[in-house]
């Protein structure tokens, strides 16, 4: 009898360790199928996903893709329906009365390239104007508008038809302000004969 007990008492051990083991691994294999499904850490989501600040202002790019804000008309620049050229800044602004007659607009602003003379600040007003022609310095121009001339230099108004613009270092003694031709084009609509011309420092 007390053999037949011993016996019995072993397979029960083993039975239970293996029932014991079974279980290890069916925790185990639960584990890693959790693991498995379980979702990205917060700090990689962090990571990978911009923040909201970067969202707002389009990508985190400072807003570069805005247009820069136009420069100002100078102060007294004169009144009325003329066209301002400042020396300093190399722009000219388009301005004309407000249709309803209670101010000034300025229609158009983009900057001009001298070349090796400049007028004097001063008013002047528009004398003649070309649709096309040779330049005083030998480039093809387009759309020119006279304004002024002294000392054999006559100042103006253009467009380059290969688009280049004059050396302000240059030895030769030219009056010649160029613009782009696009510019070129409004500036050709806009100052017609004895439209004033007011040039600024």
């Amino acid at each position: 009898m007390a053999r037949h007990t011993s016996s019995s008492g072993s397979g029960v051990f083993v039975s239970v360790l293996t029932v014991a083991a079974l279980g290890v691994v069916a925790f185990f294999a639960y584990q890693a199928s959790a693991a498995d499904e379980r979702p990205p850490r917060t700090s990689e989501q962090t990571e990978e996903s911009p923040a909201p600040e970067d969202e707002a202002d389009g990508g985190g790019d400072g807003g570069a893709g805005a247009e820069a804000e136009e420069p100002p008309l100078p102060a007294e620049s004169g009144t009325g329906k003329r066209v301002v050229y400042a020396l300093g800044q190399q722009r000219v602004w388009l301005v004309d009365v407000a249709q309803d007659g209670t101010g000034e607009v300025v229609l158009d602003t983009f900057p001009v390239y001298p070349s090796s003379v400049s007028p004097e600040p001063g008013e002047y007003a528009v004398t003649s104007r070309s649709p096309n022609g040779t330049g005083s310095d030998g480039v093809a121009i387009e759309h020119t508008v006279i304004f002024h001339s002294a000392d054999d230099v006559v100042f103006g108004f253009s467009a380059a038809i290969d688009g280049s613009t004059p050396d302000p270092e240059a030895a030769q003694r030219t009056g010649a302000v160029r613009e782009s031709r696009e510019d070129g084009a409004a500036m050709w609509e806009f100052a017609t004969e004895n439209v004033t011309v007011v040039v600024v420092p």
